[in-house]
């Protein structure tokens, strides 16, 4: 699909959605008692800091002029007071703030990842991984400012600037009318202005995204990229990226520049206008301290509006990436319990599909009226082509996607009835991609089974021939591997995840491709231990190797989304079908 691609850009939303903001304020709210702590220490502390430009004012105007030495001392003492209580309320205030923000950012952060790991896989088949894993770390990292300081400053400069009004007003109403002037005409630039910016922003979100999803993309195929030699094709890619995402951050860069340079052009006409005002236009001529306090209270009004402006950047930005992260905890889980689902009591392993149909897409059949039934501890091998439906079959059983047509049952209990933790509980399930998290070999193996001791450990480990190769490493069952178990050979890796699917004990075990990149020496003496393994459980097995599942009890061969032939390995073998036909072709390619 073409949104797979790490170079398509995501949709974007036109309108602005303010259901977006009313998620995230429920993030805030959770910290509101800090957040008011802060607000009133940032206010108590900007007002105080507001009565500075009227002591200087009487200062000026009466304390210099009548040469009162001792009274100018006490002014210039409470001065310091009122900076000092101003400056100390503010870092009191960040710090706060900035500890409201990481919880924030932790609270985000957690939701989205636990709604990541309930998503289908449908979803992550779609999407590249790399655009999934900037929203978790870069996105909600860059929103985290905004949640904290961004909305307390912003409604700190509100407050300041009504509180400049007042007391310019209080000094010179004319003057202050000035001032506030202004204002209007940029408020109506901002308005113009603001779709530009909100859409240039998105492109920015885009250009990163596809960024980050190619260099995830490029380091986990690093090997395939130095097999073939395509270090410079790749680098003219990522030059094409880094240049498609340097001209979208340039745009909004000049976008928003525009903003900042037309508040500070209108301040400093403003700023001029108050002194030319004070000095020349009023008769009589305003005194030295009104015109200091005026041109203060100026500079200080405008201050909030170039700093709002800034704000209101930083908002446009995050919305960008908050559009991200909602769209991400919005999409649905899909695979989830349905209402009154039940629990899967202790299960023996019956399975039933009947008249099941399914496809991943719309209108694309994988599954034709697909019909069987397992009995308990029966081992069922499932063959034939590739794409023809095998992985499909299991993946339902284990309720990996849901059922369009049909029912999927373990002893009678429908799969889309029960809940997913009561039946994949009950089930062990090892796939083609024998994937090993970073962390020592023990803990992979106890993934599935947490309260495993280290001797049900090492016992599984023995039955699958996994201990002689983990008994040779530095630090045994202890050794650390690597991401994705670098390090590890891609058959010692499949033993693991061997070892860890039948630990976990399950009724029903699912073995996909299980013994693919294991060696033949040490397929047979796995086998064995399968077997003993397999006893008293119901198995189904999607082998490449038929000699490997000529033990089975039954054997289905499935094409084009039907199972063709059901047998034993002798009766399909008598019966010289497609079975026959395969295992034939499979024999002499091994004879030759």
């Amino acid at each position: 699909m073409a949104r797979n691609r790490f170079d398509v850009d995501e949709t974007l939303e036109e309108p602005l959605n303010f259901k977006n903001l009313k998620k995230v304020m429920v993030y805030v709210f959770r910290y509101k008692g800090r957040m008011l702590s802060a607000l009133l220490l940032s206010g108590i502390g900007s007002i105080v800091g507001l009565t500075g430009p009227m002591i200087i004012q009487y200062a000026m105007d009466y304390s210099i002029p009548e040469k009162n030495l001792n009274q100018l001392f006490q002014l210039a003492i409470l001065l310091g007071i009122t900076i000092l209580i101003n400056v100390g309320f503010n870092a009191i205030r960040k710090v706060i703030v900035a500890q409201a923000a990481q919880s924030m950012v932790h609270d985000i952060r957690r939701d989205l990842f636990e709604h990541l790991q309930v998503l289908p896989f449908s979803y992550y088949d779609n999407r590249p991984h790399g655009k999934i894993l900037v929203r978790i770390v870069h996105y909600v990292n860059s929103v985290s400012d905004v949640l904290s300081n961004g909305l307390l400053d912003f409604i700190i400069e509100i407050i300041n600037i009504i509180f400049i009004i007042i007391f310019m007003y209080q000094v010179s109403p004319p003057l202050a009318s000035i001032t506030v002037a202004g204002l209007p005409v940029l408020i109506v630039f901002v308005l113009i202005i603001k779709p530009r910016q909100r859409r240039a922003y998105q492109q920015v979100s885009n250009k990163n995204s596809n960024l980050n999803a190619y260099v995830q993309e490029s380091i986990e195929g690093v090997r395939v990229t130095q097999a073939f030699n395509r270090q410079e094709e790749n680098l003219k890619i990522l030059d094409r990226l880094i240049d498609e995402r340097y001209r979208a951050w340039m745009r909004t860069v000049y976008i928003s520049n525009s903003v900042w340079f037309s508040t500070e052009t209108i301040s400093q006409i403003v700023f001029s206008l108050v002194y030319i005002a004070g000095a020349y236009w009023f008769d009589p001529m305003v005194s030295f301290g009104v015109l200091l306090a005026m041109g203060t209270y100026a500079s200080k009004f405008w201050q909030p509006i170039v700093n709002l402006a800034n704000i209101y950047n930083k908002f446009i930005d995050a919305m960008a990436y908050l559009e991200r992260i909602f769209e991400t905890m919005n999409e649905p889980p899909v695979i989830e319990d349905r209402p009154g689902a039940h629990e899967l009591p202790p299960i023996v392993g019956s399975v039933r599909f009947d008249h099941v149909n399914f496809g991943y897409e719309p209108g694309q059949k994988i599954l034709r009226d697909v019909s069987f039934s397992a009995a308990p501890g029966e081992s069922i091998a499932i063959v034939g082509p590739t794409g023809a439906g095998k992985t499909t079959i299991v993946n339902l059983i284990s309720r990996f996607y849901n059922i369009e047509e049909g029912t999927v049952s373990i002893d009678g209990h429908s799969v889309m009835d029960v809940t997913l933790h009561s039946l994949r509980s009950q089930m062990g399930i090892m796939l083609q991609d024998s994937f090993v998290f970073s962390g020592t070999i023990a803990d992979n193996i106890r993934y599935g089974r947490l309260d495993a001791s280290n001797e049900d450990i090492v016992r599984v480990s023995k039955l699958l021939c996994a201990d002689e190769f983990i008994s040779k490493l530095p630090h045994g069952y202890e050794t650390i591997v690597k991401e994705r178990g670098g390090g590890l050979s891609q058959g010692q890796k499949q033993l693991i995840a061997f070892a860890r699917t039948l630990l976990a004990d399950p009724k029903i075990l699912v073995l996909d491709e299980a013994t693919s990149s294991i060696d033949t020496s040490t397929e047979q003496l796995l086998q064995r231990g399968i077997n003993l393994l397999l006893e008293g459980r119901t198995s189904f097995i999607i082998a490449h190797r038929l000699s490997t599942i000529k033990s089975c009890t039954r054997i289905m061969y499935v094409d084009g989304g039907q199972i063709k032939e059901s047998g034993s390995h002798e009766e399909l073998m008598a019966k010289k079908g497609y079975y026959y036909d395969l295992y034939m072709a499979q024999y002499r390619k091994d004879e030759t």
